[in-house]
């Protein structure tokens, strides 16, 4: 599939995932690998924890966008944003000319009690201010770093609580809206992150079934992050690998190695089975990233988690990920 049609079958992307999966990480190389096919994109930040800006080594994320990635030759740009509800709220009384309201709301500090007035408030001014990011087409894509999974069931599904508990008036009209956003696999849809272990799957293949069956909200493939790639060359004895090379091993060494030999295989053949069991488990397409031997993702690490997903969306068949209304019922049955 050429990607640049895989990255614009939806207006946003909403990347999540359990905590600890790397789905900041892999909301920073999906942006890069959209910028590197010539999109404009957008990253929108909604926990205000910082890591994404310090994987682009920038400046923290504020409110106003930010530049992570200039456009130049091979790049369209990356810009990003932190969304709180505050500012959203803030941002939404300005645009309807109501400046005084909001600063009487700041100097007086009965900002943090109106946006926690009404169950789900908080969640749905950060996705109004999505919709209405997405509807200003400044952007080719906007790739938005959601809640931990299982928050981000409790974030999605507050446009249906609000429109339901909320009948007429403003804050129905805001969820309505934001609904539409996400029940049209068009305009958004959700790639759900995980790494190939037995916790972290099980919470995806529940995540997905709440997401489909709660929201209606379109899923895209799978990302499997730390896929751990295979070494065919560990299943040489380490006495005879050293003597093909001409490597003499000092006593103990043959032992160690294969040791660390034995536990590499042990894990990959665990990392399949997981690979396997989601497979039966969840009916979508799987795009696989390379573990990274680090705990601080750079400007360089994001290049190359960029690059396998680029590899893995040209990997799949035409069609795979188009946005039709099977999309968004009957997915994962």
């Amino acid at each position: 599939m050429d990607p640049a049609q895989f990255l614009t079958a939806s207006g946003v992307i909403i990347v999540a995932g359990k905590g600890g999966v790397g789905k900041t990480a892999v909301t920073a190389a999906l942006a890069v690998a959209a910028s590197s096919v010539g999109l404009r994109t957008l990253i929108v930040e909604v926990e205000g924890k910082g890591g994404m800006a310090s994987m682009f080594e920038a400046q923290g994320l504020r409110y106003d966008e930010a530049a992570l990635v200039e456009a130049a030759e091979g790049h369209a740009g990356v810009r990003a944003r932190t969304v709180t509800p505050d500012d959203a709220l803030l941002d939404y009384l300005a645009d309807r000319g109501l400046h005084r309201i909001s600063n009487r709301l700041v100097s007086t500090g009965l900002l943090d009690i109106v946006s926690t007035a009404v169950p789900g408030i908080r969640d749905i001014l950060v996705l109004g201010k999505v919709k209405q990011l997405e509807r200003s087409r400044d952007h080719d894509l906007i790739v938005l770093d959601a809640p931990a999974a299982g928050h981000a069931i409790t974030f999605l599904r507050s446009a249906s609580g609000l429109a339901d508990a909320v009948k007429v008036g403003p804050i129905n009209a805001q969820a309505a809206d934001v609904l539409e956003l996400l029940t049209d696999p068009r305009r958004c849809r959700v790639v759900l992150v995980t790494v190939p272990e037995e916790t972290p799957v099980n919470e995806l293949i529940e995540t997905a079934y709440s997401l489909e069956d709660q929201v209606g909200v379109a899923l895209g493939p799978v990302v499997v992050n730390g896929v751990v790639e295979e070494l065919p060359g560990l299943a040489v004895p380490p006495e005879e690998a050293a003597a093909e090379v001409g490597v003499r091993l000092l006593d103990g060494e043959a032992e160690v190695l294969g040791e660390s030999a034995a536990f590499r295989h042990a894990r990959g053949e665990l990392q399949e089975e997981q690979l396997r069991r989601m497979a039966d488990e969840l009916p979508l397409p799987q795009l696989r990233l390379p573990f990274l031997f680090t705990t601080d993702v750079g400007p360089d690490d994001l290049d190359v988690l960029a690059d396998a997903l680029l590899d893995a969306i040209r990997a799949l068949p035409d069609g795979a990920d188009a946005p039709d209304e099977a999309a968004t019922s009957g997915a994962v049955q």
